[in-house]
């Protein structure tokens, strides 16, 4: 694991030199390619170096990293045809890559911790400094003190393990049970700000606004499955008293899924109605997570990393059109058919896959979470059909809005797709819908 630590932290200063922005995306691809070469181990931890090590969970979620700082890279040409700090850009970049592998692949729960914060650094960077509105100051204290505030018991819970247990390894905390009411808020509330869990939700369409393509491709595409992926992994030594508290989370996220999906449809900035699907899908994650069964711990797997590949390409969707017209707005945005008919293809493929249509990933997770909260409550059934149905809903009147209708007279000039759109698009799909061709890997480690 190390190895691949070293080769990040030695790109940083190509960052700096001159003509290597397309240059460090190529061997970003060059480690994606060896990185999934890897022997993983499926039981336990493997290839250990040091405090770093790989198992399943975390394989997938540093693939989904790389996958999607090399796609932040290929959507934000524009900083670089107008010399906009992309080596600054760059930088920020390999740095937050660095902190999300070093999240996913560390084995004590304290680093774990660090690198966990960490994050947010260079992503609070990407919104204060690349965003469009002023409004983006206020974004980014949202989501800092959101995040913050939850974490900060977090790190007293893992004092208090460390001083009880004199072990903070992830591995050796699964022999353990702690009945503890306190620890287990502190430890379990933070990831649910993370995620985010109605009620603590209102960080993310403010960040999601106002940040960059690239900012909300990252934020999308892997923040909020740091709280998933930490959910998981605290999950094991709070096996007992989350039995007793977790219908309580499982309440809150279906109502507040079906609430924020009925949300949905009275936005009028794409990127806003983007981020809310983004709140009602986690939503079906914290249930699956929380009713401690298998189905639900791997559907909230595949969901994540389906979901990370889906909502990262419709934001790369929105930002095509921003672009273009300079605007966000659902009135404005109308007619793109006529403009971008090739472009239309890629809105509906991956509008369909956001409603968990076949043969994406989100199908087969959302299939295992319904699965799990049936089996925990059949009237968890209700909530569940009407999340999915209106989950459809707002994915076609976004489809519908966008592509039909009369477009707006205003625009004199304009230009159509370029490759590197219909690539950065195909480089979103193609994994989503293929993966489904081995997801047994993704289903072998229970």
């Amino acid at each position: 694991m190390m190895k691949f630590l070293m080769m990040m932290i030695f790109m940083i200063p190509l960052c700096f030199m001159k003509n290597m922005f397309w240059m460090i995306q190529m061997m970003l691809f060059f480690m994606m390619f060896m990185f999934m070469n890897f022997m993983i181990g499926v039981y336990n931890f493997s290839n250990l170096s040091y405090l770093y090590s790989c198992d399943m969970i975390s394989y997938g979620l540093i693939l989904l990293s790389i996958w999607i700082c090399i796609l932040m890279i290929m959507a934000s040409e524009n900083l670089f045809k107008i010399n906009f700090y992309f080596q600054f850009f760059l930088f920020n970049v390999m740095f937050l890559l660095i902190m999300l592998y070093l999240t996913f692949s560390v084995m004590n729960i304290f680093l774990f911790y660090m690198f966990f914060e960490g994050s947010l650094i260079p992503t609070l960077l990407l919104i204060i400094g690349w965003g469009y509105q002023p409004e983006r100051l206020e974004a980014g204290m949202y989501l800092l003190f959101y995040t913050l505030f939850a974490s900060l018991p977090l790190l007293m819970g893992i004092f208090y393990i460390f001083l009880e247990y004199n072990c903070i390894m992830m591995y050796f905390l699964k022999f353990m049970n702690m009945n503890i009411f306190l620890l287990y808020i502190t430890m379990v509330f933070a990831f649910l700000v993370k995620m985010p869990m109605y009620f603590v939700h209102l960080w993310l369409p403010k960040a999601h606004v106002e940040a960059p393509v690239s900012g909300s491709m990252i934020l999308a595409g892997i923040m909020l499955k740091l709280g998933g992926y930490g959910l998981l992994r605290v999950m094991i030594f709070l096996q007992q008293i989350n039995l007793k508290f977790n219908y309580y989370w499982v309440i809150i996220s279906l109502i507040g899924g079906f609430y924020i999906s009925l949300k949905c449809f009275c936005q009028v900035d794409i990127k806003s109605l983007i981020a809310y699907s983004s709140i009602a899908h986690m939503s079906l994650v914290i249930g699956g997570i929380m009713v401690m069964n298998c189905w639900g711990f791997m559907g909230a797997y595949l969901l994540m990393i389906g979901h990370g590949l889906c909502s990262s390409g419709m934001f790369c969707l929105a930002n095509i059109n921003y672009e273009r017209f300079h605007s966000r707005s659902l009135f404005i945005n109308k007619g793109m058919m006529n403009f971008m008919p090739s472009m239309s293809l890629w809105w509906f493929l991956l509008i369909s896959s956001n409603m968990a249509a076949p043969p994406s990933l989100n199908l087969l997770g959302e299939i295992s979470l319904i699965n799990s909260l049936l089996s925990w409550s059949w009237l968890s059934m209700i909530m569940l059909m009407m999340i999915s149905f209106f989950s459809a809903g707002y994915s076609l009147y976004l489809y519908s809005y966008v592509q039909h209708g009369n477009y707006y007279m205003g625009l004199y000039s304009f230009y159509s797709g370029v490759s590197r759109e219909y690539l950065l698009l195909l480089l979103h799909w193609l994994p989503l819908n293929i993966m489904i061709m081995k997801v047994d890997y993704s289903m072998i480690w229970f």
